[in-house]
């Protein structure tokens, strides 16, 4: 792993994260720390608009810890998801915690320092939640966004389980990650259309199949607005008008 700068910036009252260049690795709004400030963030927790378990997911797994928002999503409101965050630079957690409110929390929160797709090759957890956010100072996602890799994480899902990952929807290498995933879920899997910042999320679904209404999905995004403040109706709306939906359903 070769070492880049690691920086803190503020503006406008948001606190971000960068690597030694003006791209940014992850943001809080200093007066809602524990909020998901970046919009695909807040995307990739439509996961949970996916199943209807309230006691989904119970084991998280986080390639890529950045500043810790979707740690800190996850710690704060779902009190029965255990979450291993996998980040391959030793200097990120500390400062997550220092300057993000990343909590400390072991038996909750464990950190595991080391590269996330050999973390996930060589793991023999089972995980009902993947979530892959990581990315090196160049923007690139290295080993991260390979066929094997989603194979082996799919391999890594309970049978509810979901892997969720943030691509770069305006980078030329888009197209082929969308073909990876779509290969190793053996096309159980959908890419939601592309937030403003250019990311879009894709959703492999590992062995329970995803059924799921529109109607239910706003029902679900309106309880997650009250009990959490996350707010997703934009993301199904957005939905809505760009894959067809058939019969008002998600189905994979």
């Amino acid at each position: 792993m070769t070492e880049h700068p690691i920086e803190i910036s503020e503006e406008a009252g948001v606190r971000s994260l960068h690597f030694g260049s003006e791209w940014i690795q992850g943001s809080m709004r200093i007066r809602r720390p524990h909020a998901l400030e970046l919009a695909y963030t807040r995307e990739m927790m439509a996961c949970l608009l996916l199943r209807p378990d309230d006691d989904w997911p119970r084991r998280a797994l986080l390639i890529g810890l950045g500043a810790g928002s979707l740690a800190k999503y996850l710690y704060r409101h779902l009190a029965h998801t255990r979450i291993t965050a996998v980040e391959i630079d030793p200097r990120i957690a500390p400062m997550a915690q220092q300057y993000f409110h990343l909590p400390v929390d072991p038996r909750r929160l464990k950190i595991v320092i080391a590269d996330g797709a050999d973390y996930v090759a060589t793991s023999r957890g089972r995980f009902d939640l993947i979530l892959v956010d990581g990315f090196g100072a160049d923007a690139r996602p290295g080993g991260l966004d390979s066929a094997a890799f989603y194979a082996e994480a799919r391999a890594r899902l309970s049978n509810s389980g979901l892997l969720v990952c943030n691509l770069l929807g305006r980078s030329r290498g888009f197209g082929a990650s969308v073909q990876r995933i779509s290969l190793a879920f053996e096309g159980r899997s959908v890419v939601f259309p592309s937030c403003d910042s250019g990311n879009a999320i894709a959703f492999g679904v590992a062995s329970e199949p995803v059924d799921v209404t529109l109607e239910e999905m706003r029902i679900r995004a309106a309880a997650l607005k009250r009990s959490t403040g996350l707010d997703l109706a934009p993301t199904i709306s957005r939905l809505q008008l760009a894959l067809p939906l058939p019969g008002g359903r998600l189905t994979l």
